[in-house]
């Protein structure tokens, strides 16, 4: 009765290989087409050519991650409506190659973001980290930000001052790095720099939300998804739209993915099954007024596809990413409840009743330590994150069954 094990997977340039997954464990990947730029087209022949490589080595392509939405959609200007249009032929063309479950995310400019891509643990691994003072102290004194200083209590800004004080210029330059630099992928309209954005288009980005608060941007997203959920429903496929990473606001960009009460509105206002949740454990952990339990147990029937990682979070909205079963985030509970949806689903005569799931991130460890990776996204601390969370599993189905 277990989820359907799944490992992210960048394509050809991927330094983690399929070969590797396979051996991992895991059975299918999810993956995108990063190299079409934001707001074109998915073509059959594309989509085909990505699905036939995976299949040659015994995997399946079962989950989309992500079909990407272009920003004039989230600003709802501009050519929104020609990008509106493209991402339903997309998802046509996917459900015509047998691909039926889609991520995506509603973030506004930057996807997940961090400020430290290796924070040493005790064990001697590395990990994600997000440090409020330091995104601060980038916002105020290095992007500087125009009324930047609104967005901060002045106990944050004597914090950010510190911080910044205390920094070199090499580790200034890492940070602006690690902010904003692109994930593998693509920005709006041409393939994103290795080195991500720079400072002056970053602050371009940034001003087109100007005029965009948290109520636009919650009725651009439901506008969108007015639009595109009924092709989902025509075709089968099942949206599950990420939660904001972190879960609350940042460089005075509107977030609306980060709560219960944000999912439950847009549930609310499309309330198509085919319209659905990415529980990102992860993400949505990171902010302790977020019951997870509850989470799960409320939009049970609308978990589409399963992001399980934890982590280890303070009062200052501080956190980094801690080993899969440990931190803040309660695994075992989580897990149990999956698994009893599943149960409920195949009662109910479903074919697609076993939920994908992915181990989300993992430490830099071992061997990977040495190599050039994705972060987040190593070979080895994926490999621990899925047996232990494979292992979990096996005690919860073997209980559930006695």
């Amino acid at each position: 009765m277990n989820t359907l094990h799944t490992w992210r997977w960048y394509g050809p340039t991927d330094p983690v290989s399929l070969s590797d997954i396979k051996q991992a464990g895991a059975v299918a990947v999810v993956s995108a087409l990063h190299h079409i730029p934001t707001g074109n087209i998915w073509t059959i022949p594309e989509i085909l050519k990505r699905k036939k490589i995976i299949e040659n080595s015994g995997l399946l392509w079962s989950v989309v991650e992500s079909l990407p939405i272009h920003e004039d959609i989230k600003i709802r200007k501009g050519n929104y409506q020609k990008y509106i249009d493209n991402y339903k032929v997309s998802l046509e063309n996917l459900a015509k190659c047998n691909i039926h479950v889609v991520c995506y995310n509603f973030m506004p400019v930057l996807d997940w973001t961090r400020t430290n891509l290796f924070l040493e643990l005790e064990d001697g691994s590395k990990a994600l980290c997000f440090q409020f003072s330091a995104l601060a102290a980038f916002d105020l004194f290095i992007l500087q930000r125009p009324n930047a200083s609104k967005s901060y209590a002045p106990k944050q800004i004597e914090e950010a001052k510190t911080t910044f004080k205390e920094m070199s210029d090499n580790d200034k330059n890492d940070l602006v790095k690690t902010i904003i630099a692109g994930l593998p992928g693509s920005a709006d309209g041409y393939p994103m720099r290795e080195d991500g954005y720079d400072l002056s288009l970053f602050q371009k980005k940034l001003n087109d939300y100007n005029d965009i608060g948290k109520k636009d941007m919650r009725q651009n997203l439901v506008a969108f998804l007015s639009e595109v959920v009924p092709i989902a429903e025509k075709n089968d496929v099942l949206l599950c739209i990420h939660p904001d990473d972190p879960p609350f606001a940042i460089l005075g960009l509107p977030r609306i993915m980060c709560t219960e009460t944000d999912y439950a509105h847009i549930f609310e206002n499309v309330p198509s099954i085919n319209n659905g949740i990415t529980l990102c454990t992860g993400s949505l952990g990171a902010r302790p007024d977020n019951d997870l339990v509850r989470i799960v147990n409320r939009f049970s029937e609308r978990l589409h596809f399963l992001h399980l990682r934890s982590t280890k979070r303070d009062d200052n909205n501080n956190f980094y990413e801690a080993n899969h079963l440990e931190g803040d985030v309660p695994m075992y509970e989580i897990v149990k409840l999956v698994l009893q949806e599943q149960i409920k689903r195949k009662n109910e005569g479903r074919t697609d009743w076993q939920i994908p799931m992915r181990p989300d991130h993992g430490h830099l460890m071992l061997d990977d330590l040495h190599k050039h990776t994705n972060p987040g996204y190593s070979a080895i601390g994926r490999l621990r994150g899925l047996a232990e969370l494979r292992g979990l599993e096996l005690g919860i189905s073997k209980f559930l069954s006695d």
